[in-house]
Order: structure tokens, then C-alpha cells, then sequence
């Protein structure tokens, strides 16, 4: 997207506006990768349930989301809920799939308006029918947009990830001379997609929780003291902001620029 048609959807004069005029639309990442935390604590500071947090991290999930397609990322991956999840109350978990039924159901023609690609990774078979019903449709209605890809991490973990791939390497017969980076990357829940250049985290926790733990090898990670909930389009253009200002090396060095050579020399 131009940075005239992003504009016309921003407020005139607003913070948004001057953060998106900083942008550099040549140098945005291709593959933002977000680890959406703080729902407990958003919540309990304001003495109310947890689930009350799930519900307000939904409004988040939708602005950035947007925020996204109108910006031109071609990935964003959202870490929606681990294998660790699991051991949470189980009403909580219940409100989790709730919610998550219920945005797919109610987002949906956002998703088609903003040629939004929806796609799962992680355990999704370990799922309820009703929800992989739900994602079945979603991702099914909007498989021919070609704009943003929105993945959302289901019943996920980089571990069992790895393990899911090792599996697949044995099954499939390959020996250990058939594997290296590029063929094991295809084995991954995430083949065919670029890993991520950018890695969000709110809540200021530094960690990454078992998160894309293959792909985010050489990420930018930036961390905001945000919680999820309260996180809007000014924090992505924050964190988007950072990434351009960091030189990636990818383990190599900065190229040095030769100094002049004194006249007479």
C-alpha cells in the first residue's frame, strides 16, 4: 500500500499519522511474528476475570490485524494459544475456543474485505470438531485472497513442532544425508513461508515461550511493556519503527566504509 492510501485511513493530525509518515514502505518487514501476552494481568489490575482480558485481547487482534493488510505485510502470525495452554482452568480454555469461534464467525467478511489469507499451525487435529469447523470455513472462504497471510498459532509449541517434522522425516523414509536446513524448513508446520523478520512481544516478559523457535533464528525481537489488550496500530508502528532502525547481519559484520586516503599520500 502507498503511504497516500494508508494516510487517508488514518485520523488527520494524529499520533498514528505522524508515526506512519516516518515509515519506511521500501524497508518493512516481510513476516511479523507476535507473541500476544499480558490478557491475565491487563484483567487483573483492573480487578476483573482473566477471561475478561480474552475478551478485550480481541479488539487488539482486530487492529492489528487491519493495520497489517493496510500496511502490505504479506505474513503475520499470531501466538493465539500453546500446548501449554492446556493446563489452565478449563473454563478458561472453554472461553479461549469460545472467543476464538466467535471471532472467526464475526471477522470474517473483514478478512474477505481486506484480502486477508486466514492459515492454522500446530496441533489443530488435537482440537474440538466444532472448532476446527469453524477454522475450516474461515480458511476455506478466504483461500483465494492474495493479500496478507494471517496465520494463528493453535495448539502450538516450537518443540512439538520440531518433533512433528522429525516424525514426518521418519515416516516419509529420508535418510540423514537427504536433510539439511532448506528440506527440514519443509517439513515444518510453516513451510512455504518465510521466516519471521520481525518478533513482537508485549507485556515486557523476555522470553520466547516456545514460539516459531526454528524460524525466529534471526528475528528482530521487540519487546513492549504494553499488554496485549491495551496494544493498537500506534504500538505496530512503534515496533515497526525499531526494526527499521536496526542493521541485520545475520551473523556476518557491518560492511565498513573505507577511509579516504590522505592527499599525498
Amino acid at each position: 500500500m502507498a503511504l497516500d492510501e494508508l494516510l487517508s485511513w488514518l485520523t488527520p493530525g494524529s499520533p498514528d499519522e505522524a508515526l506512519a509518515r516516518r515509515l519506511d514502505f521500501d524497508r518493512l518487514p516481510t513476516h511479523v511474528a507476535v507473541i500476544m501476552d499480558g490478557n491475565g494481568r491487563w484483567a487483573g489490575r483492573r480487578h476483573l476475570p482473566r477471561v475478561e482480558g480474552h475478551r478485550a485481547g480481541t479488539r487488539a487482534v482486530r487492529e492489528v490485524i487491519e493495520t497489517s493488510a493496510r500496511l502490505g505485510l504479506k505474513y503475520i502470525t499470531l501466538y493465539a494459544f500453546s500446548v501449554e495452554n492446556w493446563k489452565r482452568p478449563a473454563s478458561e480454555v472453554a472461553t479461549l475456543m469460545a472467543l476464538l469461534k466467535r471471532y472467526l464467525r464475526s471477522e470474517l467478511e473483514t478478512l474477505l474485505a481486506n484480502d486477508i489469507r486466514l492459515e492454522v499451525i500446530g496441533r489443530t487435529h488435537e482440537l474440538a470438531p466444532d472448532v476446527q469447523h469453524e477454522l475450516h470455513v474461515a480458511m476455506e472462504r478466504t483461500r483465494r485472497n492474495t493479500g496478507t497471510v494471517l496465520t494463528i498459532a493453535l495448539n502450538y509449541g516450537g518443540r512439538a513442532e520440531i518433533v512433528d517434522a522429525v516424525r514426518t522425516a521418519i515416516a516419509d523414509g529420508l535418510r540423514p544425508e537427504d536433510i539439511d536446513e532448506a528440506r527440514f524448513a519443509r517439513l515444518l508446520y510453516t513451510a512455504g513461508q518465510p521466516d519471521p523478520d520481525l518478533l513482537i512481544r508485549t507485556s515486557g516478559e523476555m522470553r520466547v515461550s516456545n514460539f516459531l523457535l526454528w524460524q525466529i533464528a534471526y528475528s528482530e525481537i521487540y519487546v513492549t511493556d504494553t499488554f496485549w489488550p491495551d496494544f493498537r496500530r500506534t504500538h505496530l508502528f512503534e515496533a515497526l519503527l525499531d526494526y527499521q532502525r536496526r542493521e541485520r547481519r545475520y551473523g556476518g559484520i557491518a560492511a565498513t566504509p573505507a577511509h579516504p586516503v590522505a592527499a599525498g599520500r
